[in-house]
Order: C-alpha cells, then structure tokens, then sequence
C-alpha cells in the first residue's frame, strides 16, 4: 500500500516535469528547478542539508544546491521519483512517512499554486487527517514566530492552538490550507481569518513555518 508520502513525491515530481525549470513557485522565489534541486538535497546530502537548520552550514548547503541545480532537469525529476538512498534514514517507511508526507504535500502546492491556472485540490479525508494529525504536533512550532496568539480551527470545529497570546486571530479552513498557512504560505491558503483588523494583518505577513 503506498504512504501519502510516497504519493505526495510522485505528485511532487509530475508537477515539476509539467511546469518546466524555469517556472515560478511559491517557495522562496525558487524556480521549479531551484526547488527540485532542494528536494534531492534535503534527502541524498546530510552533508549540506542541516543547512536548512544551522546557520553555520549554510554556505555549504548553497554550494551543493548550486551544483545540483545545474544538473539536467530531468535527472533531478529522476531522483525524486525514485526517493532517497536505500541506506537513508528517508528509506524507512515510517521516517519517510512522519518527514515528508507534509513536505512534499507543501512544495507540490509550491508548484502548483504559483501556476495561473491552478484550480483547488480536494484531498481525500484520511489524507486530510493525516495533516491535521502532523499539525497538531507541529503547530507550536509552525507558530512560535506569530506576533499574535493563533488559533487553528478545522471546519468541524477541532482547534490546535499555534501560539498563545493576545490579541488572538483564529484561522479557519481545511487541514490542507491550515498546513499551506501554518508553513508560511498564508496568501495561498484558503483560510478564513477572523480577529483583530490589525492583528491579522500582522499575521498574514509574518514568517511562519519550521
């Protein structure tokens, strides 16, 4: 039985091919390219990848990332469609699971979303779950740098609190979108916000994410 991780990644990889390398995304003013070349790193070179993490790598992590960005395109799709090596913590079903399901999820709305044409996903309801689950674990520090208290709300009503404090700006919408805001796309989600005027605009523009 495929994980969503599994799908997500094949998704992932169908998007890129269809976009081309040098169409925009949602992700750092990456290129389709650029992104592609970050996702094969952040799971075939822990050498570079805790640049992502640690400032004192980053030089490093943008050396590797330019010299697999300058690798044929369609290599780099190769690799994402066959997955990380086989002796990579990312080739045990449950890591690859708990990492990326949310990853590849994000970075194929990346793609998908800074398309003209792109029109709403709907995701099956265990998939659905599957984020709510990883968000609820996730939410405090998606939200650590929020300047107001944030609340998640599904439609059902379910909440996860992100970060306390006042004022407070509730967030509502589908897991999807809450993952999509929670991880610093919040001009992409489709969310409602209701609180404070003030307090969400400061929320729409502040950093989010991991």
């Amino acid at each position: 039985m495929s994980t969503h991780a599994k799908r997500e990644r094949l998704l992932l990889a169908d998007l890129l091919e269809a976009a081309g390398p040098e169409a925009p995304t949602l992700c750092h003013g990456w290129t389709c390219r650029d992104l592609a070349a970050h996702v094969v790193v952040r799971e075939r070179r822990p050498d570079a990848a805790g640049g992502l993490l640690l400032g004192v790598l980053k030089a490093r992590l943008e050396q590797v990332m330019a010299e697999y960005a300058a690798k044929p395109y369609e290599e780099l799709i190769q690799l994402i469609r066959t997955g990380p090596p086989r002796l990579s913590p990312y080739a045990l079903k449950q890591i690859d699971e708990a990492a990326n399901a949310v990853e590849f999820y994000v970075h194929a709305e990346d793609v998908r979303r800074a398309q003209p044409d792109w029109t709403p996903r709907e995701l099956d309801p265990v998939f659905a779950d599957a984020l709510w689950s990883r968000l609820e674990k996730l939410a405090r520090l998606t939200g650590r740098r929020s300047p107001v208290g944030l609340v998640l709300r599904r439609p059902d009503g379910r909440t996860a609190v992100a970060r306390k404090g006042v004022p407070v700006v509730t967030v509502t919408g589908d897991p999807g979108e809450l993952t999509l805001f929670c991880f610093g796309r919040q001009e992409a989600a489709a969310v409602e916000l209701d609180g404070d005027k003030q307090a969400v605009a400061r929320l729409t523009t502040a950093r989010l994410g991991i």
